[in-house]
C-alpha cells in the first residue's frame, strides 16, 4: 500500500512540475515555443514545401486513400509514383535511398547541434536473403556510423531479420523442430554479428519494440545480446513501449537483472505504434487489452519511465524517443535539477525526421544531447514507414496539426505567408 502511495505521489509531483513550467510559474530550461531555433536550417521554399505537404496530411480522407493507393503503385513497380513519393513525403522524413545519400542531412543536422540515428526502412521481411540482406544493409550502416562523429546510433526492427511466425512460436513457449532450431540460431548469429561490429565501432544499437505477441521473443533476443554487449558500455538497447500496461514494471524487472547481470541496461522509451491492431487483436481473440485504458494513463507510466531512468543513469543509459512537449520538459528539467551534465551519454533525446523540430533543435540550442531518427533506404521499402507517419499527421477533425501550425507561424515570422 505504501509503495501505490508512493508511485501516485511521484505522478502527482511530475505533473506539478512540468505543468508550472508550462504555464510560466517556472523558468523553463528549454523554450520549445522557440520557432526562429525550430526551423534555422530550413530554406524559405523549404517551409512552404512542408506546410503544402503537412496541409495535405492534415486532410483525413486523403490521407486514407492515398495510404491504399501508395502501397499497391508501390507494390506494382509503378516508376511515376515512386517519383512523386520521392519528392514529397519521402523527402520530408526520410534522409536519402542510400548512406551516401544521407550525408547532406547529416551534415544539416550536425550544424545544429544534432545528432543522427540511422534506420534502414526494410520491415517484416520472411525470407533468409532477406534477412541476410538487412543484416548486411545495418552492419554497412554501422561502419559508415563509425566514420562520423555524428552518428552515435543505429536503429534495426528484429522483424527485418527474424520471421514473424518463429517470433510467435517462440512466445507461445512452443518446442523447437530441426528447421525451427536452425532459423533461431540464425538468427542469433545475425544479431550477433551487428552487435559484434557495432561494439568494436564504437556505435549503439537501437532494436525497435513491436508486436505484444512476439515481443517477448525480442526481449528474449535483446537481453542476450545485452548480456553479451553491455559490459563496459551500452551498445544495445531495447525499446520499451508504454503504452503497455506492463511496460513500466517490465522496464524496473529489466534495471534489476542487468544490476544483477553486471551489465549495463540500454533503454529506448517510446509511448507506442500499434494501438489500434493490439486493441482489436484483443477483442478479437478474446483477452485483455494489453494497452492502458486512456491517453493519461500512459503519459503517467511514460513520465514515471522517464524519472525511473534518470534517477538511475549510471546503470541505465536511456533515450526519451517522444514528440511530447510535456515529456521533453520533464527530463530536461529532471536533468537540470539534478545538475548532471546535459551531455552525459546515457542521458537522450530523439524524434523522427521531419518532425517536432520545435523540440528537437532547442534542446540541442541548450546542449542537450538530441538526435533525428533519419529513415533511408529504396522508395518502395521505406513506403509503410511512411504511411504511419502520413497517418501519424492526420486530424480526424480536420483541424490544422501541430505539425502544420507551427511552420505556419515560422512562414509568419519570416513574412511568407
Amino acid at each position: 500500500m505504501e509503495e501505490m502511495t508512493n508511485t501516485v505521489n511521484d505522478i502527482e509531483n511530475l505533473r506539478k512540475m512540468v505543468q508550472a513550467v508550462l504555464e510560466g510559474r517556472e523558468q523553463a530550461v528549454v523554450d520549445f515555443s522557440n520557432m526562429e531555433a525550430a526551423f534555422a536550417m530550413k530554406s524559405g521554399e523549404e517551409l512552404k514545401r512542408a506546410a503544402w505537404l503537412f496541409g495535405l496530411m492534415n486532410k483525413h480522407w486523403l490521407v486514407g486513400i492515398g495510404s491504399r493507393l501508395g502501397l499497391a503503385a508501390v507494390r506494382l513497380h509503378l516508376p511515376f509514383i515512386e517519383k512523386i513519393v520521392k519528392n514529397t513525403i519521402f523527402e520530408q522524413f526520410c534522409g536519402g535511398t542510400t548512406l551516401l545519400e544521407c550525408q547532406p542531412t547529416i551534415d544539416r543536422l550536425a550544424s545544429q547541434g544534432c545528432f543522427t540515428i540511422l534506420d534502414y526502412g526494410a520491415e517484416a521481411k520472411e525470407k533468409e536473403e532477406d534477412f541476410n540482406q538487412t543484416m548486411n544493409e545495418t552492419i554497412r550502416a554501422i561502419e559508415f556510423a563509425s566514420r562520423s562523429p555524428h552518428i552515435p546510433v543505429v536503429s534495426t526492427k528484429i522483424t527485418g531479420m527474424a520471421r514473424f511466425g518463429l517470433l510467435e512460436a517462440l512466445q507461445q513457449g512452443e518446442s523447437f523442430n530441426k528447421e525451427s532450431r536452425r532459423e533461431y540460431k540464425s538468427v542469433l548469429k545475425r544479431l550477433d554479428a551487428i552487435c559484434h561490429v557495432a561494439a568494436r565501432r564504437g556505435v549503439a544499437v537501437f532494436f525497435d519494440a513491436e508486436e505484444s505477441w512476439i515481443q517477448d521473443s525480442i526481449d528474449h533476443l535483446v537481453a542476450i545480446m545485452m548480456r553479451r554487449y553491455n559490459r563496459e558500455k551500452a551498445v544495445v538497447y531495447n525499446t520499451f513501449q508504454l503504452y503497455r500496461k506492463d511496460r513500466l514494471q517490465f522496464l524496473i524487472d529489466s534495471y534489476n537483472q542487468s544490476r544483477k547481470g553486471g551489465y549495463l541496461l540500454g533503454a529506448k522509451l517510446v509511448r507506442g505504434a500499434y494501438l489500434e491492431k493490439e486493441r482489436e487483436r484483443a477483442e478479437k481473440m478474446g483477452y485483455p487489452s494489453p494497452i492502458h485504458p486512456n491517453k493519461a494513463a500512459t503519459d503517467d507510466a511514460y513520465n514515471m519511465a522517464l524519472r525511473f531512468c534518470v534517477d538511475n543513469y549510471g546503470q541505465i543509459a536511456s533515450c526519451n524517443a517522444s514528440h511530447n512537449v510535456e515529456s521533453s520538459i520533464l527530463q530536461a528539467e529532471l536533468i537540470h535539477r539534478k545538475g548532471l551534465p546535459r551531455n552525459h551519454p546515457h542521458l537522450n533525446f530523439c524524434q523522427l525526421y521531419g518532425m517536432s523540430d520545435n523540440i528537437t533543435f532547442n534542446l540541442a540550442r541548450e546542449g542537450f544531447n538530441v538526435a533525428k531518427y533519419v529513415p533511408y533506404g529504396p522508395v518502395r521499402e521505406v513506403v509503410p514507414y511512411l504511411i504511419r507517419r502520413a497517418q501519424e499527421n492526420t486530424s480526424v477533425t480536420g483541424d490544422m496539426s501541430r505539425e502544420f501550425q507551427m511552420v505556419q507561424t515560422e512562414m509568419k515570422r519570416r513574412g511568407l505567408t
